[in-house]
Formats: C-alpha cells, structure tokens, sequence
C-alpha cells in the first residue's frame, strides 16, 4: 500500500520503479541503476526486523557508492535507522510517512547525486596538469601560468602555504618542458643542515673536509639536462645564496674543495612558504637572488580559496588509497561532506591527504564519516558566546576594576571611563554592581 501511495505522489516528477523484497530490489538496482531509491528497513520474510533492509542497502552500495538511499522505519526503530546512516543511508523518515517531506529530500539527495556526478566526470578528464587535481578558477590561474612557462628555460620561483602542492606544480613544470627525458632533482633546502647542505648542492672533492674520502657530485650536477627543484629556498643561508646566485647567472659551479670550473645546463625551479620580500627587508635574503630566481612567479592559493575543490581532492584521495589498501570504501557521508566543506583545512591538500588515508584505514562502513575522518559534524561545534553578554561581561568588568582603582568614588571612576557620572549609575544599577568604600 505505502508503494503504490509513494508511486501516486511522485510519478508526476520521476520514473518510479517498484520492488517488493531484497532480491527484486538488488535485481532491479542493477538494471535501472536509479540514483535515488527510497528503502523500508523492515522488508520480509522478517519485516519486524531491519536485517533485510541493511542488507539491501549494504548490496545497493555496493553496486553504486554514490547512489542515494533514503531508508523508512517506524517510529520506535530509530536506532536502525541511525545505522543505516552510518552505512552510508543519505537520509531516513519515521512511518507514517509525510509525503511532502519526502519531496524536499528527494530533491536535496537528486540535487546531490547530479553535483556528485558532475565531479565524477570532471575527475575522469585527463588531469588538468600532471598529478594535480582541481577545478577552481583559483586552480585555472596556475594551470594557465604553468603552460605558458613550462616550454621556456628560465627560472620559476613557486610560492604557498606548506601543504598546498608546490612540488606537484614543480614536477608538472618539469614533465611539460623539453626537458622532461632528463632528470628531476629535488632538495629540500630546509631539511639538511647548512654545513653540509653546501656539500650536498654543490658536491666536493676527495680531502675537501674531514671524512670526504672520495670526490662526490652535487644535486645540481645530477640535474644536468633536467630540472632541480629548490624546496624551502627561503632557508638558504646567505653565503649559499651568493653561490647560487652564480651558478643562475653564469651557469657554472666548483666543487667544494675544487679548483676547476664546471658547466652545467640545468633548470632552476624554487619553492618557499615563506614571505621573501619581508626577508629582504631584514636582510635575510638576496635581492639580487629574489629577482633571478622570480623571472615567473607561480602562487599556489591555500584549500581553503579553492572553491569546490575540497570534495574533488576528497573523492580522489578516498578512491586511490582504498584501492592501494584493498579496502571497499568508495563514498562520503553527507555528514562527512558537510564536515569536510565546513573544515578550514589550515594544512591545506597535505593535511586532507593523509586525514583520507587514516580514515579509509579505520573505516568500517562503505562511506566515510566525520569519525573516521577526525572531523567534527558542523552541529557539534561549540557555541560561541553572544555577543550582547560577552560586551556585558566585558562593561561589568571595567567598571568594577575602575570604581576599586578609585575607592568608590563614582565622579573619579566615570572621568576615568570617559563617561557622564549618571552612565555610570545605571551601569552599576544594570549589574547590581557593589560599589565598595
């Protein structure tokens, strides 16, 4: 009866299909593939029960992961319907079912389903640039800029917050350029102590310092015909700024403890979180270096300005590290995805990526939920305090401090405060405010 009611009510708007137990129900999910199905948890030969409908919705998502469905179940079997939504449920209603609200989040869960989609298809296009995920007009910005530098030889200087992707931008620049057979050399700058950082830059020789045994090359040397990638360049100590600076300029180097001048053809791309003007300032960093190294400057914007493209990331992420731990999770929550948008992200891609890849570890359902993730669910954050009591607290506060400074004195008190003496009467009157002696 509650079948053909719900067909009645909504076959003006959508195609409806009709099931009646688990088996017509998975047989006909799989020839339809309907993006949206409504579920009764207690479906028979036990229909005082809900195992029949979780098991349903346990083989629906896993047909289709992205699929909507919203589950029904009586009043007194919230609990079942709670854990359907733990298994991935989009939403679920209490019998006896109001038609108009299920018309709302019908359209909410198609609404979704064709976002979702969208997405899908965005991230089976050829990535936008080698390894790098987005579709932000933010993201549009650097992949323009990448193209038009990629094909020329001359320095790229990449600046971002840490996490946000600057050595995938830099191996992208890298693969796109004529240089892309040779090799892609990449050193952390920040990571290797600076006296040894100049060995490990420049190589030495056999003698050179205590314990260099033998002649080594240097990470630029390595380079030759490729790339190398100055990761944290801001950390460079000035004496191995002027070195740099050189090699930039002249395109040669000596080997620490070396006499003979070598030629080395090898693209410069840096990278730095850091602000290197403000370094200039304090005479931290080259001027001469900044302006060399900074012919193209690309800035990577943080998660947090690349609208739309948290879910994008999230997707992917979910999708590539549940095939390399062989585990079946294949979605988000609704509540995960609210968390996720909701979520500031101050770690940017790097922190998504490895909450991702935590949370398909610990997952045990088909979709992941603001649990797995670490998340707080929007609705959990705490409240903040108003701001009419936290002004009042505040008022309370000061005038109380300035009538104990002044002994009581209320003329003396409200000079203090810059306020008239009868302002000050009613805000001690407003907060019952004792005035002491």
């Amino acid at each position: 009866m509650i079948r053909q009611q719900m067909k009645w009510a909504l076959a003006g708007d959508y195609e409806v299909f009709l099931a009646e137990n688990r088996r017509s129900a998975v047989d006909l999910f799989r020839r339809e593939l309907p993006p949206v199905v409504t579920l009764d948890l207690g479906l028979p030969p036990h229909p005082r029960e809900a195992t029949e409908g979780l098991l349903t919705l346990s083989e629906i998502l896993q047909e289709n992961p992205g699929a909507k469905v919203i589950v029904v179940s009586g009043n007194a079997d919230r609990a079942n319907a709670l854990k359907a939504i733990e298994q991935g449920a989009f939403d679920f209603f209490s019998k006896p079912v109001l038609i108009d609200e299920v018309k709302i989040t019908l359209r909410r869960a198609f609404h979704l389903f064709q976002m979702e989609e969208e997405n899908r298809q965005i991230q089976k296009r050829p990535a936008p640039e080698i390894g790098m995920i987005g579709a932000s007009r933010a993201m549009e910005s650097v992949y323009t800029t990448l193209r038009k530098v990629a094909t020329t030889d001359i320095p790229v200087l990449i600046t971002g917050e840490s996490g946000t992707g600057k050595e995938l931008v830099a191996r992208a620049t890298h693969q796109k350029s004529g240089r892309s057979a040779g090799p892609f050399v990449a050193i952390n700058c920040g990571a290797i102590p600076e006296n040894l950082l100049e060995s490990e830059l420049f190589g030495h020789e056999k003698g050179a310092f205590t314990g260099a045994h033998a002649q080594r090359k240097g990470r630029i040397e390595y380079a030759v015909g490729g790339s190398l990638f100055l990761d944290e360049i801001g950390e460079l100590s000035l004496v191995l700024q002027v070195k740099l600076l050189r090699f930039l300029q002249e395109k040669t180097l000596e080997r620490v403890g070396g006499r003979e001048t070598l030629h080395i053809d090898a693209r410069v791309i840096a990278a730095t979180n850091r602000d290197l003007k403000e370094r200039i300032s304090r005479g931290a960093f080259r001027e001469d270096l900044f302006y060399r190294l900074g012919v193209v400057s690309i800035h990577l914007p943080p998660l947090r300005d690349r609208e739309g493209d948290v879910l994008l990331l999230a997707r992917a992420f979910t999708e590539r590290f549940s095939d390399e731990i062989g585990k079946k999770v294949r979605g988000l929550t609704q509540d995960a995805i609210e968390a996720i948008t909701s979520y500031g992200w101050p770690g940017n891609v790097r922190e998504l990526e490895n909450k991702i890849r935590r949370a398909v570890v610990m997952a045990d359902g088909p979709a992941l939920t603001p649990a797995d993730l670490e998340l707080t669910p929007p609705g959990n954050i705490p409240s903040l305090p108003r701001l009419k009591s936290a002004k009042d607290q505040v008022e309370k506060e000061l005038v109380e401090s300035a009538l104990a400074r002044f002994g009581g004195n209320v003329t003396q008190a409200a000079a203090a405060l810059g306020i008239s003496r009868q302002a000050l009467h009613d805000i001690i009157t407003k907060h019952q405010i004792e005035r002491g002696l």
